[in-house]
């Protein structure tokens, strides 16, 4: 299983060194969509014309700016000022927001083009869209970045917004087989994206290559880009309260992959039991915050059941599981001070068959609530030859760190 493996290169540094132009990188995906988008359906809008004119524009420039004319999605849960942002309902199909969330003006200005507005969920939350699985046209590509999942893993565009309030990101990474990246929480600005639980959306993006996401993240978060440095890192297997979900076959993967990158088993211990159910108390009642103004009736069913629960949790139960996030936070400091990263499923197996669901996001609920940097790596095979991914999960505002051992092990196993 162990073995070096190259990483792909950017397409940022293959702009930059000019081994390409925008509008040839352009032209590539736009090709590669008119051929796969009718199977994979991963967009909402494409701006061919105005992405095509934006490139020429950025070839012209004798001094390029850092991202270069790289193309990227935008999850249509994101505001663009130039492109209707619909939110994945039918409330709001005919919504121009007035400008650009921050995200978007901060991609720009680095000069990406935003090539489209990507499928996402019913306001990110269960109800899918139409995008498909590019693997498999019969599974789910997970949610609810549905559509920026599907785009770059079937190559459609090297770079796409994604966010993650509970498994967002890291789900449809594993379950599309590509490269998944949430952020540490509030890292990159959320001005802009509808919100749907405020003390845990986190905006995040897919990649194609891992060279890729420090000037992504750069742009993003205003920070000097940090280029990547492979290094061994401290592992540790930390199979959380979700492990009895996972499949057998994901199971035997998981601790193999550990096995051999030499990572040691981590137990949690008693503070983080529950800590999925304190996630999901959080999530729901925020939702019901969030979504009140939005037409009850026009809402899919599922949405509302969802609504409905959150708003059944108490205020002593939203207080309870507010506390336990934030012991359990301190907690897990104190476990990465012996460790740089821990390994754990992305999901519970592969992309599960049909289309009426997005599968479980139980592995990603945790992480996510204790706010740390999370990245899916495509190196592992289901047994219907599907990808299943490995997650691997970084201390707070150490995303550095965590590309660094994210990049070790990509160059091992697969």
């Amino acid at each position: 299983m162990v073995r070096r493996v190259k990483r792909a290169p950017g397409s940022v540094a293959r702009l930059a060194r000019r081994e390409l132009s925008a509008s040839d990188l352009l032209g590539q995906c736009l090709a590669r969509i008119a051929e796969r988008e009718p199977v994979v359906q991963a967009w909402e809008v494409i701006d061919a014309e105005g992405s095509l004119a934006e490139a020429r524009r950025i070839d012209a420039l004798r001094d390029k700016p850092s991202l270069c004319g790289i193309p990227v999605g935008v999850k249509d849960l994101i505001d663009t000022a130039d492109l209707p942002t619909a939110y994945g309902s039918p409330i709001h199909r005919r919504h121009r927001p007035a400008r650009d969330a921050e995200c978007v003006r901060r991609l720009r200005a680095a000069g990406a083009i935003v090539l489209g507005k990507t499928v996402t969920t019913e306001f990110a939350v269960y109800s899918p869209g139409k995008t498909r699985n590019p693997r498999d046209p019969s599974r789910t590509p997970g949610g609810s970045s549905s559509g920026s999942a599907a785009a770059v893993a079937d190559g459609m565009v090297p770079v796409a917004l994604g966010s993650q309030t509970a498994g967002s990101i890291i789900r449809p990474a594993s379950y599309c087989g590509v490269i998944g990246y949430k952020p540490t929480y509030g890292l990159v600005p959320l001005e802009g994206v509808h919100p749907l639980a405020p003390s845990l959306d986190t905006l995040g993006f897919f990649a194609l290559s891992l060279e890729d996401i420090p000037p992504v993240i750069s742009a993003l978060s205003n920070a000097p880009p940090t280029p990547i440095r492979s290094r061994r890192p401290r592992l540790g297997l930390c199979r959380t309260e979700a492990w009895p979900r996972a499949a057998p076959q994901t199971q035997e993967l998981i601790e193999k992959a550990a096995k051999a990158l030499g990572a040691r088993f981590v137990d949690l211990g008693s503070p983080f039991a529950a800590l999925i159910d304190a996630q999901i108390a959080i999530m729901g009642a925020e939702a019901v915050a969030t979504l009140r103004e939005e037409p009850q009736s026009e809402l899919s069913a599922r949405l509302r059941e969802f609504l409905r629960e959150g708003a059944g949790v108490t205020p002593e139960r939203l207080a309870a599981a507010r506390d336990q996030a934030e012991r359990c936070r301190g907690d897990l400091d104190r476990v990465f001070e012996d460790l740089d990263a821990l390994l754990t499923p992305a999901t519970t197996g592969e992309a599960p068959e049909g289309l009426a669901a997005t599968g479980d996001p139980a592995f990603c609920r945790i992480w996510t609530l204790l706010g740390v940097p999370c990245i899916s790596l495509p190196v592992l095979t289901g047994p219907a030859g599907l990808p299943i991914g490995l997650q691997v999960v970084g201390r707070r505002q150490t995303d550095d760190e965590l590309l660094s051992s994210a990049a070790w092990i990509y160059e091992r196993i697969g």
